[in-house]
Formats: C-alpha cells, sequence, structure tokens
C-alpha cells in the first residue's frame, strides 16, 4: 500500500533571476540561479529547457566546469557545492562545505579546487575567500572540508571580487579599499581611494572586472565613475584612469572576450559599451527597464546577457542590439492590487512595472505581457509623487477589468477609475471608460456583480470608498455620435450607513445579494432594488474581509476582524452561526467549491486554515505555515482535477492555493515529490528505477523493454491507449543535443511507429494457424491472402477497439472459407 503523501509548502516561482551572474553554456543556452534552482533557458526561443533542483536553500552561484562545459557548479546558502549534467538536469555530486557559501568561482588552472566566499568564523559580517578541494572519491554525497584561505576581510557580493590573466591574480574591493593577491609570489598588494563624498555620492567600490589578457583592472564606484588600474605590481607606482558617463552607482562591469572593449551598467537602465578603455569612445542600449544588476558574457563574445531588478533577463548581440528577452515575475515593493486571477488565462495579476499590471504565467514562471494601466512617464526620482496602481478586478469571463490609480495629494488623492474592455481581435484590453474622482477618498475595494455575462444589463461594478458611500456602476448606451464605442460606464446607486467608512464589498454567487462592510458592521443589500436587508454586527474591531460561501454552503457570510474573530452568519435566520478567536490576515474562498482558505499571523508565524462555513471545525490546518508573513493568497482553478490521494487534501482537487509573503516569494502548497514538481506532465515518462533519467536511456529502455515484452507474453493481448502517438520520448527526443543521440538507422523506425495508431497484437494461436495455412498454400495464394487477412484487421479494428468480441473459428472451418473465398463469382455479374 503506497502511503499517502505529504503536502509540502514549496517555492512555485517568482524568485529573483539575479542572485548570482549567468552562465552562457558552448551550445548558447542561459543558465541562471532562481531562488533555490538553476534555470536553463533556450537563447533562441527564451524557452525554460529545464528546472534543475536539489539545493535546501538560495543559489548563490553558477559556474561551468571548465574541464567540461557540459557540466556545471552550482553553490548555495546550505553549504553545498553541487556538480550538474545540466543537458539532462542530473546531480552529478554533491560537495559538503559546512559553511554557508555566498559567491563561486571556478578557474581553468584549478582542476580540482574551486573558489568559495564563506563566513569567518566567530566574526560578525567579515567573510573570506577559501580555496576548497573537491575530492574525487567515489560516491555522490561527499564532504568537502579541505579549505585555504586565500583573501580575508573580503565583500559578500559575488561581483566584488574578480580573476585576472586565467588565475594568475585574484582582485577584491570593499569600501574604499582594493587588494590583489599573486598567486605565485604569495604576495598581496592593498590600495584605497580617498573617501569623499559628493552631490551624487560617495567614491566607495561596487564592482570590479579583470581584463583576460592584459593586467589591467576596473574598478565601478558608487558615484558613477569608473577606475581602470595598471601597473597594480608596485605597491606605489601604480597608475589608474577614469571613466565617467553614469550619473549613480556603478552596479556592474564586464570585459569582452578579447578585452577591447568594456561593458557597464547601472540604475540609469543603459548599458554602455566603452571602446579601447576611451573616455570618447563609448556606444548606449538604453531604455532597458530596470537597474542593471549583472552583466555576463558568452565564451564566443557574440552574446552579452543582463540581468535587472525588476527579474528580467536581457539578451544582446554584441553589436549592443537588443535579441531576446525573460521576463519573471516583477517585485513591487508593496502589491497594492493583491493577488487576482485572470479568468481567460489563469495568469496571477498584480503589480508590476509603476504604472503597469503585469499577467504572470505560473506554469512557465515568466510574465505573459504587460499593461499599461497609468500611462504615463515614471521618472526614477525618490520624493516625487506619482500615480500609482492600487486596484484591479475582472468581470467572471474576463471581458471587462477594472482598475483603481490615485496619486497623493498635499489636500485631496487624485483618483481615477478606468473600464477596460478585451479586444478579440487584438486579442488585448482597450480602454473604455474613464472616470475622474469616482470618489472623494481613497477607494477601499470593488467587485463585479456576475450573474450572466452576456447580457450587459446584469454587469455591475461596486466600488467602496473611504468617504463612507460605496457607488454601483452600470453600463448605459453612449448617445454621442462621435464616440468610438457603443457603451460606457455611470454611476447608477449610491449607498451609505451611519456615515461610516465603507471598507469591503463582496456579491454573493448568484449575485442577488451584495455585502458590504462599514467599519464593525457588515451590510446586506438587495442586488435589485438596492434595499437594506440586514445587518451583522460582531464587536470590537473593525471588519478586515468579507466572503460568501458557494455551492451547498451560498447561505453563509463569513467576516474576519483586526481584533482576532472570525465570524460565520447565517443569511436564513439573520443569526450568527459561529465565531472563532483567530487573526486571519488572508481570507480566500475557492471559486470551485465550499472551500475557504483563512491565514492567520501569530508569533511571528503563518498558520492556514482549510474550512467550510457549515462546519466550524476546519478540515485542514497547517501550523507554522512559512516564517514570513504572508499578505495574499489565491486560488488558481486547475485545468484538469488533481489526483489526490488523501481525504484530507481533497480541497486542493480542483483548485491550487498560492500566496505571496511580504518578502515578496510566491509560493503553493503541493503533494508532489520535488521531482513531479520538476518535471512538466508532459514530459514525465514511466522509466525503470535502474536506468539513468536521460532522454538517450530512456529511448534504449523502451526498446528493451518492448522487445522482452514481445518475446516473453506472445499471445497476449495488449491494449494500447491511442493518445500513445503523442508519446513524451518523441518530444524529449526533439530536443535533445544530436551528439548525445543514437543512430539514425535505429531511431527512425521508433520515431515513425510512435506516430501510427497502435493496433493489437495476434495471439500465439492465430500466429501458428496462419504460419500453417501459409506451408499449405502457393506463393500466389499467399499473396492474395495476406491481401484478406489486411483486410480482415482492418475491418475488426473498430470494432476491437470499442471493445467488442469477435467469434473465434476452428482450423478446418477457416479452411473451408478461405476456398469459399476463393471460389470465382464472376458469372453472377451477368444476371
Amino acid at each position: 500500500m503506497v502511503a499517502p503523501a505529504t503536502l509540502r509548502v514549496v517555492r512555485c516561482g517568482g524568485s529573483t533571476l539575479h542572485g548570482a551572474r549567468a552562465v552562457f553554456s558552448a551550445d548558447s543556452y542561459l543558465l541562471c540561479a532562481s531562488g533555490d534552482f538553476v534555470k536553463m533557458y533556450s537563447v533562441a526561443t527564451e524557452e525554460t529547457l529545464r528546472v534543475m533542483g536539489g539545493h535546501a536553500d538560495l543559489v548563490t552561484g553558477i559556474q561551468l566546469n571548465p574541464h567540461n562545459h557540459m557540466q556545471l557548479y552550482s553553490s548555495s546558502v546550505d553549504g553545498s557545492i553541487k556538480l550538474w549534467d545540466f543537458m539532462d538536469g542530473i546531480p552529478i555530486k554533491t560537495f559538503v562545505v559546512g559553511s554557508k557559501l555566498l559567491a563561486l568561482y571556478a578557474l581553468a588552472c584549478c582542476e580540482d579546487s574551486v573558489f568559495v566566499v564563506i563566513p569567518k568564523h566567530g566574526e560578525r559580517d567579515t567573510f573570506q575567500l577559501v580555496s576548497v578541494k573537491l575530492t574525487k572519491a567515489a560516491g555522490q554525497d561527499l564532504e568537502a572540508k579541505e579549505l585555504s584561505v586565500v583573501l580575508d576581510g573580503v565583500d559578500a557580493s559575488p561581483k566584488r571580487i574578480a580573476f585576472g590573466r586565467e588565475g594568475e591574480y585574484v582582485a577584491s574591493v570593499k569600501d574604499v579599499n582594493l587588494q590583489v593577491y599573486f598567486f605565485k609570489q604569495k604576495q598581496l598588494n592593498r590600495f584605497s581611494v580617498s573617501a569623499t563624498k559628493t552631490k551624487s555620492g560617495n567614491n566607495h567600490f561596487t564592482c570590479i572586472a579583470c581584463h583576460p589578457t592584459e593586467d589591467c583592472i576596473a574598478t565601478g564606484h558608487a558615484d558613477g565613475k569608473i577606475r581602470l588600474w595598471r601597473n597594480f605590481y608596485h605597491k606605489k607606482e601604480y597608475t589608474f584612469s577614469t571613466l565617467h558617463w553614469h550619473h549613480d552607482t556603478v552596479m556592474d562591469l564586464a570585459f569582452s572576450m578579447e578585452g577591447t572593449s568594456l561593458l557597464s551598467g547601472g540604475v540609469e537602465s543603459v548599458l554602455v559599451l566603452w571602446h579601447n578603455e576611451s573616455d570618447c569612445q563609448k556606444d548606449f542600449l538604453p531604455r532597458l527597464g530596470s537597474a542593471i544588476e549583472y552583466i555576463s558574457m558568452s565564451s564566443d563574445g557574440a552574446l552579452c546577457c543582463t540581468l535587472h531588478t525588476d527579474n528580467r533577463i536581457t539578451i544582446i548581440n554584441s553589436n549592443l542590439r537588443f535579441s531576446k528577452s525573460i521576463q519573471g515575475l516583477i517585485k513591487s515593493t508593496d502589491v497594492k492590487t493583491g493577488l487576482v486571477v485572470d479568468p481567460r488565462t489563469k495568469a496571477l495579476v498584480l503589480n508590476g512595472e509603476p504604472g503597469h499590471l503585469q499577467f504572470y504565467c505560473l506554469q512557465s514562471d515568466q510574465q505573459l505581457f504587460s499593461l499599461d494601466i497609468v500611462q504615463r512617464q515614471y521618472i526614477h526620482q525618490a520624493g516625487l509623487n506619482q500615480a500609482d496602481l492600487v486596484k484591479v478586478a475582472f468581470s467572471a469571463q474576463g471581458k471587462w477589468l477594472a482598475t483603481v490609480e490615485e496619486r497623493e495629494e498635499v489636500t485631496d488623492p487624485e483618483l481615477q477609475l478606468k473600464l477596460w474592455f478585451y479586444d478579440e481581435e487584438t486579442q488585448s484590453f482597450k480602454l473604455n471608460t474613464r472616470i475622474n474622482m469616482p470618489h472623494e477618498d481613497h477607494i477601499t475595494d470593488m467587485c463585479f456583480r456576475n450573474m450572466d455575462e452576456l447580457e450587459d444589463d446584469s454587469l455591475i461594478l461596486v466600488t467602496a470608498g473611504k468617504d463612507c458611500v460605496f457607488k454601483v456602476w452600470v453600463m448605459v448606451e453612449d448617445t454621442d455620435p462621435e464616440a468610438q464605442q457603443s457603451v460606457s460606464w455611470s454611476c447608477d446607486f449610491v449607498g451609505s450607513y451611519h456615515n461610516y467608512q465603507a471598507t469591503n464589498c463582496c456579491f454573493s454567487e448568484d449575485g442577488s445579494l451584495l455585502a458590504v462592510s462599514f467599519e464593525e458592521t457588515v451590510t446586506v443589500w438587495d442586488s435589485v432594488t438596492w434595499d437594506l436587508k440586514c445587518t451583522f454586527c460582531h464587536p470590537p474591531g473593525k471588519i478586515r474581509n468579507i466572503c460568501f460561501g458557494r455551492l451547498t454552503c451560498s447561505k453563509y457570510l463569513i467576516g474576519a476582524t483586526d481584533y482576532g474573530f472570525l465570524c460565520c452568519w447565517n443569511l436564513l435566520s439573520c443569526a450568527l452561526e459561529w465565531s472563532a478567536h483567530l487573526n486571519v490576515l488572508v481570507l480566500q474562498p475557492d471559486p470551485l467549491s465550499e472551500h475557504i482558505a483563512a491565514v492567520s499571523w501569530l508569533s511571528k508565524e503563518s498558520s492556514l486554515f482549510v474550512f467550510k462555513p457549515n462546519e466550524p471545525r476546519p478540515i485542514y490546518i497547517q501550523r507554522n505555515l512559512c516564517k514570513e508573513k504572508i499578505q495574499l493568497a489565491a486560488f488558481v482553478p486547475r485545468d484538469e482535477p488533481e489526483t489526490i490521494g488523501s481525504e484530507k487534501y481533497l480541497w486542493l482537487r480542483r483548485s491550487q492555493l498560492f500566496f505571496l509573503t511580504d518578502t515578496q516569494e510566491l509560493m503553493t502548497l503541493s503533494t508532489k515529490s520535488l521531482e513531479e514538481r520538476l518535471t512538466p506532465s508532459s514530459k514525465q515518462l514511466a522509466v525503470e528505477e535502474s536506468l539513468a533519467v536521460t532522454p538517450f536511456s530512456l529511448l534504449l529502455g523502451k526498446h528493451r523493454r518492448q522487445q522482452s515484452q514481445e518475446d516473453i507474453d506472445l499471445g497476449k493481448l495488449v491494449v494500447r491507449n491511442k493518445h500513445e502517438q503523442d508519446s513524451p520520448a518523441v518530444k524529449e527526443l526533439l530536443h535533445t543535443p544530436a551528439h548525445v543521440l543514437p543512430s539514425a538507422s535505429f531511431l527512425c523506425p521508433i520515431f515513425i511507429n510512435s506516430l501510427l495508431i497502435s493496433k493489437e497484437n495476434k495471439s500465439a494461436e492465430e500466429f501458428a494457424d496462419e504460419v500453417e495455412m501459409e506451408s499449405e498454400k502457393t506463393e500466389d495464394d499467399s499473396d492474395e491472402e495476406r491481401d484478406v487477412t489486411e483486410t480482415e484487421q482492418e475491418d475488426t479494428s473498430p470494432m476491437e477497439l470499442l471493445g467488442e468480441m469477435t467469434c473465434k473459428l476452428s482450423k478446418s472451418q477457416e479452411k473451408e472459407l478461405r476456398k469459399i473465398r476463393k471460389m470465382d463469382y464472376s458469372w453472377i455479374s451477368a444476371f
């Protein structure tokens, strides 16, 4: 009996792509660290090809193995170094160092060792660059405890250490100090720049890069200057020149492979190419979107990539032309819109770039597209009051989108409510109505009523505001003959309750009731006549969240207060059904079931409670869900219901719960193992445990199993699914590099057979009878019989596919039948 799977809290995506410098492989794949995973992208298609997981904490560095460019080293805060075969996504070895690893460097001159940055034992905020001896002993998990200190007092950032002249020396910068260590001479030289502070900043070191062939070190500074150091073999006779274009901090530097040019990037979102180390010869690639965090070069110099603070990877050609862009989840400092699900694409929708709405695909961990809501140029300057996107709501089918943007002013806030219509032709949202100052104060919540979206009259939008009213917006026909659209939105009703601030609003499942919370009171309104039906109150504390029950629990209304109470009211009896003392931060109903998820915050840990409104006892409790504070959550409907082994996890069958922490980490709950999560379902292959999980072994293993099955089980009916033609092995074959594939003569029959609709094998008895019959006939007869046999198979195949049984004939009966078939009946045509 298989043990039921346990529910795991996993980081499902949205991790920063700029945690470490990206690496180009020899065959133009791009590898980068993403949280505790390593991802491999196709440079040509931007597709995520591999997600390699195994580290227990954040990955802090990745480097190609200098002695085998099909392998990759990765380091992590968990204290381990992993060696990967990244083409197959298989970990080859794991070296356990023990200390936190903050940066990783691999050199061709050091065959059996790598360099890492670790905290200095016993001293806080002090770090060392050490050499780690990687043992070649047998086994997959090995200890690497042989460490030798190279530099002391280095910075923890990986871009503040660089190796020059193929490992002849290593340079490190920290604050205003530069130190260079020469390995052969075992000589350490230290330099410093005077600590000056100007209007534009200070001259502290921020990054460093070494020339690949010459004795030249480039350093970036916080004041926007770049210094080129030479003759640093001498402590007093060193020289440096200065390049200056950046108006703020230089974030990263990288030399070209030949060393003829230098690339620099900073907060200006501009990549600068310096030619021949001259201040007069430079080119620019502007408008890259956000500050440049890292710059990486490919080994052939044909491509470079920039990693940005908004989780974007930009791939750039050697002539400084934009090529590709890979956009991950943009992490905003404050997600004011909440987590909203787009009904059309099932993408998560939330704040993106300033003034933009990002549509984030959970499956590919990439941004689908970004919608400019504010439609104003954002100025990157601290202290400016600029328009910001604060509220978002979709109609049930995703046909309409409502957004609220606001800008803080000295007296009153500047508000705009915008209604967007989805255009099927352009496959994008178009602005339909703009309403200036829909409320006199901030809008706190809004929602659509979705009774029947095909009927425009039934579509209603409700907004609640701090101006103590809620407003109902409906569609009306536009009478302006010059208007480009036939409908627009206008206010139809204004409601209030004892001059209290309106804080939350939501519609019942059938749209007949509207619940609006006014501070400590919940009011229920008829959505047709707008009559106040009843009120609920559970003091003390203001109402923080409200939601209606669904399906069999539609008669219940749930509310959470900021004083730590969760209440359930019965709408039929207008009475409190039950209440619980629980500090609920997030209250999220599942749109496809009766379940409601409540996330609480107590004793500096988040806990999850899943319940049905008609049952006060939770059906699932997860204490210590995570150490971070969960701010937002959303149920995302699954494409197909999930197969759940345990009853207590059935609430995850039709929808998946995602939540966002205060550190902007996107997480989810999963019953799948790490391998199942990392492998898409379309590529999961059932293989023997003894076989290595590679495309080559999968094909060979499948071929061997087919041959042995035919030899052993000859005569047994093999029922195959007709969808087997969509073999994942074939899909994997098409993405596998040619140099690891077997010969074409071996692959061609397997590939062709996988495209054909499979037929049932013959039984052993039929096979023996056919051999005996064929031995009794001439060669001409056998040709005719083969045609008859093929006809029989074609006739009976549809019957067999439907599961019907055909009558078996004896050997003598089949002989008589063949004789009848061979008789000449052409004389009948005369009649």
